[in-house]
């Protein structure tokens, strides 16, 4: 039974931090840790003590990880940033309540002696002889110690207590992973039994020795169960410290997903369920089991629902009949047409995970350029007049201060810049839009035309399609461009008004121009002229997007959302040159441009260069960061593969900052994540003058120091499919429901009251057609009921198997 894990982190705004600047103001930003491994930073706040981030990140997690931090820093342009405090919360704290963490926390101050990370390996044995009872505790190594020094290496030894007695282990210089194997004697002194307490210090030759963890065993563990292993290192018990608020306070979400995996056959009775629905007779579809379940679905789990169902259909080859069963349901309960599809229901948010899920790239290939050149230019652009800064203007030209009307012209003149190359992309963008967008568009517009076919509702069938592609599309994605992979960081405030603009004007456009002069913003009027000159090439372009051969499948069943030969990331990096053999190691690094697909990890001198080099994404066997010590460089990673003659290779690259080094980290771990003979282990040093730089070990050929974090991953639109964890994803929002779905279907008192009320409408046809329509109701009701409970079962048997095998003991390796 496979287990998954995975963290879904919101980190939404910040509030009284203290100021850290000689401006009376900071500039915050956030580090997200789990356990050891930085995952993400939120963009830097400029000149803010109430911050406002509003970035979502999902993590995929081993199951084994302890605690989820939140660092608040100052970003300085000289010298090194300030801390503002930090938020830790343990996996217990997340788990507590099912529906996450969703509130104000206050920060902390960071306490040197509670940052303490890494393992430390133990062997321990207690002897009797004729003076007594002796402990032997064999401290063999640790690592992925807590760096303390300014070089980002420790000086660790280890300190032992028991009893009244201590001994202390030699001192390994420079190194967070050091090997002291070394046995320590003690000796028992008369007393009740005493706990073995194993502490990490780092040497200082000026002040006082720093902490870097302890672990602590009790007597009846030391009499039982001998320690022998791995042992996660902690910091000295103490009471948290509450700043009372001083040190200002974030607002977060959190929320743990945490699922065992059955094997898959048994799964296959509720997917036969589910694909039975899409794949019945329309009359049928209000008695379907997906109806059901669409019913018993709240709002604030529908949208996560939205994408496990879209992708366990994508799997199934049948997205296509999905998604027209939910706009077909929803397009027959739709009595007003200017309300179609307006709110958040499961087919609104299906097909909008289905675009994002499948258009990313053709997204991306849309209106990338037209974006990059916005942050680029940075351009001043500003219709509202309540928001226009004169004096800017004027501080740049040098020229005095323009008017309203000077500032509204070269506004105008920019937008529209703007604005034509990406009216012009999205128009010219047929023939690379996907196959199974146009499809689904054709379907959609194909069943609106059904419900609406008077003249006076004709704009509807286009604006069922432009409310999809415009307003929950191409309009999100030009005004967060970072919540779309579009862009590696959020933009500055004037970038993001700029971006706001421009999406208020792409939204216009795929409204049809139909609210163009009503409602607050009439500011926007200048634009008017070009937005309804657009709007006629939007029109031909709709049209054109459904002109598809409705035969032609979207993919077979169990397709990849990604096929291997497309690139999935692509940039420059820094790569470091290969050591020519024979000659002193040398550090350079020189700039290549990566594309990686499901296949290859190829580079070159530019993204127009012929010749490329390649590594086969099926050598890969590990994908890991290396310490900054290691070439006195940040956003280093390593790329450890192996040849067809088992060589073993490392490639160094360097990307220019952590959130690129974490995305490319992630790409690599999906994208090899299917190879075989996985590496456990490796080394976050470099081997330099004889010895690895992180554990001091002589020989290059060592194995690896340091475990591996093939688990940890970024969640986004490229995960692979995984049809058992998206079914046991239904299956968990199914037990949510299931008492409503009992009281709803199966009590005769509920069903009686439906029927008595259609009898005393006098129709015998209608109380005929309700009875039939309850009875199948019914049916499907009892039908999910009884998959619920052999699924219930099934877990429980696997979980029983699980705990006759666990045995309490250490850290694996």
């Amino acid at each position: 039974m496979a287990k998954s894990s995975s963290l879904n982190v919101r980190v939404v705004e910040g509030r009284a931090l203290p100021a850290k600047d000689v401006s009376g103001s900071s500039d915050p930003y956030c580090i997200v840790k789990v356990d050891d491994e930085v995952v993400a930073r939120t963009a830097t706040i400029w000149r803010s003590l109430s911050p406002f981030w509003g970035e979502e990140y999902t993590v995929h997690l081993p199951l084994d990880f302890h605690h989820l931090s939140f660092y608040v820093l100052d970003e300085d342009t000289v010298g090194q940033d300030d801390i503002i405090g930090k938020i830790s919360l343990s996996r217990e704290a997340i788990t507590a309540d099912p529906r996450g963490i969703d509130s104000w926390i206050n920060l902390s101050r960071v306490d040197p002696d509670s940052e303490v990370q890494g393992e430390i390996c133990l062997s321990v044995q207690t002897l009797e002889d004729v003076r007594g009872r002796c402990l032997h505790c064999h401290v063999l190594q640790a690592r992925d110690l807590a760096p303390r020094d300014i070089s980002g290496t420790s000086d660790p030894f280890a300190r032992v207590f028991w009893g009244s007695q201590s001994l202390e282990t030699s001192t390994i210089k420079k190194t967070r992973f050091p090997h002291w194997d070394e046995v320590l004697e003690l000796r028992e002194m008369p007393g009740s039994p005493s706990p073995l307490r194993v502490e990490l210090w780092d040497w200082d030759m000026v002040g006082k020795n720093d902490f870097l963890g302890m672990v602590e065993f009790p007597p009846q563990v030391l009499q039982h169960n001998p320690p022998n292993g791995w042992f996660r290192l902690l910091p000295f018990p103490r009471a948290e410290e509450d700043s009372g608020g001083s040190l200002g306070a974030l607002r977060l979400k959190v929320r743990l997903t945490e699922d065992s995996v059955l094997p898959s056959r048994y799964y296959q009775p509720l997917r036969e369920l589910l694909m039975e629905s899409v794949l019945g007779p329309a009359e049928e579809d209000a008695a379907s089991p997906l109806a059901v379940l669409e019913e018993l679905t709240s709002g604030d789990c529908r949208q996560e629902l939205a994408t496990k169902l879209v992708k366990l259909f994508l799997g199934q080859g049948l997205t296509g009949p999905f998604l027209d069963y939910l706009t077909r349901r929803e397009v027959a309960r739709t009595t007003d047409p200017n309300t179609l599809f307006r709110s958040n229901s499961l087919a609104s948010k299906s097909v909008e995970q289905f675009m994002k899920l499948v258009g990313m790239p053709y997204l991306h290939e849309v209106l990338r350029p037209v974006i990059n050149r916005v942050f680029e230019e940075r351009k001043y652009m500003e219709l509202d007049p309540c928001k226009m800064d004169l004096g800017r203007t004027r501080r740049i030209s040098f020229k005095g201060a323009p008017s309203e009307e000077h500032v509204r012209e070269v506004s105008l003149g920019l937008l529209t810049g703007y604005l034509g190359p990406i009216v012009d992309a999205i128009v010219g963008s047929v023939g690379r839009c996907p196959s199974a967008m146009r499809l689904a568009f054709k379907q959609l517009r194909q069943r609106v035309e059904e419900r609406f076919p008077q003249a006076e509702h004709e704009d509807v069938k286009y604006l069922a399609i432009s409310g999809f592609l415009f307003l929950r599309f191409f309009a999100p994605a030009i005004l967060s461009p970072k919540l779309f992979d579009l862009r590696d960081q959020h933009a500055d405030p004037q970038t993001s008004r700029s971006l706001l603009l421009l999406a208020k004007a792409v939204q216009s456009i795929g409204n049809l121009g139909q609210q163009l002069g009503q409602g607050k913003e009439l500011w926007m009027a200048p634009l008017h002229p070009f937005l309804l000159q657009s709007i006629s090439r939007v029109r031909d372009f709709l049209d054109q997007l459904v002109e598809v051969d409705g035969k032609e499948e979207a993919g077979g069943p169990a397709r990849a959302l990604v096929p291997p030969s497309m690139t999935v990331r692509e940039g420059y990096l820094l790569k470091r040159k290969e050591e020519p053999a024979g000659l002193a190691t040398r550090f350079a690094f020189k700039k290549r441009y990566f594309r990686l697909s499901g296949e290859m990890l190829s580079y070159s001198k530019s993204p127009e260069w012929q010749m490329r080099s390649s590594i086969p994404v099926s050598h890969i066997r590990a994908v890991e960061r290396v310490d900054e010590g290691a070439f006195q460089l940040p956003h280093v990673m390593q790329v450890v593969t192996q040849d067809g003659a088992g060589a073993p290779h490392t490639t160094y690259l360097q990307c220019k900052n952590v959130n690129e080094l974490n995305q490319w980290l992630s790409a690599l771990r999906k994208a090899s994540a299917p190879n075989p003979d996985k590496l456990a282990s490796c080394h976050p040093g470099a081997f330099r003058s004889g010895h690895w730089t992180c554990c001091l070990q002589a020989e290059r050929s060592a194995s690896g120091c340091s475990r591996t974090h093939s688990a940890v991953t970024l969640g986004d639109w490229s995960d692979p499919l995984d049809p058992d964890a998206e079914t046991q994803m239904v299956y968990r929002q199914l037990l949510l429901g299931r008492d409503r779905l009992r009281m709803k279907f199966l009590e005769d008192s509920n069903m009686d009251t439906t029927l008595e009320a259609a009898t005393e409408q006098g129709s015998s046809a209608m109380e005929g057609a309700c009875t039939d329509a309850l009875a199948r109701q019914r049916e499907a009701a009892a039908r999910l009921l009884k998959v619920l409970t052999d699924l219930d079962q099934a877990h429980e048997e696997f979980q029983q198997q699980e705990q006759g095998k666990v045995v309490s003991g250490p850290l694996r390796p």
